[in-house]
Formats: structure tokens, C-alpha cells, sequence
């Protein structure tokens, strides 16, 4: 089948070890229409088949199960994701062991291989998903397209503290209720109307740059709340993409949180950075310049709404 090696929405292999020393392996791939990445986990070892692959389609991902019969121990042996080096994607590992303890790693295009642990250490699930949450969030241009709007449009330190305060308090309510399973929303008129997001506030910044202040120049923090829950949608339809693990699903979430709140607070600072270091250039900017950066925000975001309307 073909190969999409640009990809980046991770694999996700799940191997659970009975008592008895069968191991049930799910497997799953992103796809793309009738394209599936060429990806395979290899475990080092000897083991057998008792039960062949079956393959289902979920639209987006191709999930496929079997079952084999270890002829020694799961520690200790290497696990091994072929092809993963030759793609931008990584494969999220969790393995729960037949006495009942659970281990979640992450393998990525430049390690591609894994020891599994004797005995695994705390933490990894929290750092496998607080890692995620960061990648997340600074790969998301749209979501930073709308953190940079909102900032450029929010005059002050009191404002942009208050303004991201209120888009961070919004998208972690919604990413909690939909990824907890209490309210669902479609994901393509979602991603839509986030690029309308942008699009709205990029026009707000125009008509104050004129001189017509609209309600995000007034309050930006309720315009950052009320499209943050839309953003807090977008979050959670990645981390239904990635996956949970079972009975850890409270901590992984709250670290996949944190790592977005952590690359958002990056991106916010290299922004910072950038216009105090701009202001210290000793140039004056033709006046038409203030209006380059939301024109070209606007722009792209317009470009991502017909983009993301067409693919209904």
C-alpha cells in the first residue's frame, strides 16, 4: 500500500501480556484515503501466532489485532518499529504486563528501537504525554497564528496576561469534557470555524489599527475565552488521534494539558523577545507596516476555511 511519509499523527501499538503468556497486540496506523503508513512493529525473540491479524478501517486509521503465545519472558526484549526512521511520525508504546503493571513509551523517526524495562519506572506516562502536549501546540500554526493575533491585538502586560489566561482556562474545559467522553463535537467544522477564529480576530486588529476598536480590542480575554472552547475541541481531536492509555486516562490527560500550556508560554515569550528586540532596532517603520502582520494572518486563516469547508 502506499506510504505518506510526511505524516506526523503518531502510531499507536498496545501489547498486553496474559498470566498465561499470550500477548494481544493492537496495532494501530494513520491513513489517508487508501494510504497507510508502512510501519510494522518487530519484537525481538521467538514467538507464535494463535491468532491471525485481523484489519478494520476507522476512516482516519487502520487498527489491526493479533494474538501470539511468548516463549520467554516480554522484559527485557527489544521492540523494534520498522520503518518508523524513513517517516516524520512517532508510535506511542504501551504495554501492560501479565502481573498487572503498565508501561507507556514513545519511539521516535531517530530512535526507533526500545528495551522493554525489567522494571518499569514511575513517571512515563506523565513525560511521554507532557512531551506530546508541547510538540502539539508549537506544530499547530493555527493555534499559534491565533495565540500571535490575540497578543498583537491585546495592548499591555495586564491585557496579554488576562487575554491568554482566559483562552488557557477555555480550551482546558472543553479538551477535558470531549476527551473524557461528556460532550462531542465533529471534527472538521471545528477545525473550520478555528480557522474563522483567526480570521475574525486578525479583522479586529485591522479596524483598531484605523482607529475602530471592536470587542476584542476592548476585551480581548472574552474573545480568548469564547474561541478557546473551539481551540480545547481541536486540543482533544489530537489526543483521539494519539490515544489514551487504559486506567491512566485522568494523568495522561492532565500532563498532555500542561504541555500545551508549556509550548503555548514558549511561543508567548519568543514573541516577547522578538518585539523587544525590535523595538531596540533603531528604524521607523512606514505606518502601513502595522497592518502587514494581520493581513497576512488573515490570509492564511482565510486560506485554511476554504481548505478545511471544502473537505466536507
Amino acid at each position: 500500500m502506499p506510504v505518506f511519509a510526511h505524516e506526523v499523527r503518531p502510531a499507536y501499538l498496545e501489547l498486553r501480556e496474559s498470566p498465561a503468556g499470550e500477548l494481544d497486540v493492537l496495532w494501530k496506523t494513520p491513513m489517508m484515503g487508501e494510504m497507510r503508513l508502512a510501519l510494522a512493529p518487530v519484537l525481538s525473540g521467538v514467538t507464535e501466532e494463535i491468532m491471525p491479524m485481523a484489519t478494520r478501517h476507522t476512516g482516519n486509521a487502520a487498527v489491526q489485532t493479533w494474538r501470539l503465545r511468548l516463549t520467554e519472558p516480554l522484559r527485557g526484549r527489544s521492540l523494534h518499529i520498522d520503518g518508523l526512521s524513513a517517516t516524520m511520525t512517532d508510535t506511542l508504546v504501551r504495554i501492560e504486563f501479565g502481573d498487572g503493571s503498565t508501561w507507556t513509551a514513545r519511539l521516535t523517526p531517530q530512535a526507533p528501537e526500545l528495551t522493554i524495562p525489567e522494571r518499569p519506572g514511575g513517571g512515563t506516562v506523565a513525560l511521554t504525554y507532557f512531551s506530546l502536549g508541547v510538540e502539539h501546540i508549537l506544530s499547530g500554526i493555527d493555534h499559534l497564528l491565533f495565540v500571535l493575533a490575540l497578543f498583537l491585538i491585546a495592548r499591555g502586560a495586564r491585557r496579554i496576561v488576562m487575554t491568554v489566561t482566559a483562552f488557557t482556562v477555555a480550551h482546558s474545559i472543553t479538551l477535558a469534557l470531549a476527551t473524557l467522553g461528556f460532550v462531542h463535537m465533529p471534527s472538521r467544522p471545528v477545525e473550520a470555524v478555528i480557522a474563522l477564529s483567526i480570521v475574525f480576530v486578525a479583522a479586529e486588529i485591522i479596524h483598531a489599527r484605523r482607529g475602530i476598536e471592536g470587542l476584542t480590542a476592548r476585551a480581548p480575554w472574552i474573545v480568548a475565552f469564547t474561541f478557546g472552547l473551539l481551540h480545547g475541541f481541536g486540543f482533544a481531536g489530537a489526543l483521539a488521534e494519539i490515544g489514551l492509555p487504559e486506567g491512566q486516562i485522568p494523568l495522561a490527560l492532565f500532563f498532555f494539558n500542561v504541555g500545551v500550556e508549556a509550548g503555548q508560554l514558549l511561543f508567548v515569550a519568543a514573541v516577547v523577545a522578538f518585539f523587544a528586540l525590535a523595538r531596540r532596532i533603531p528604524l521607523k517603520p512606514p505606518r502601513w507596516a502595522g497592518l502587514v502582520p494581520p493581513y497576512a494572518i488573515g490570509s492564511i486563516a482565510m486560506f485554511w476555511v476554504i481548505q478545511r469547508v471544502a473537505a466536507f
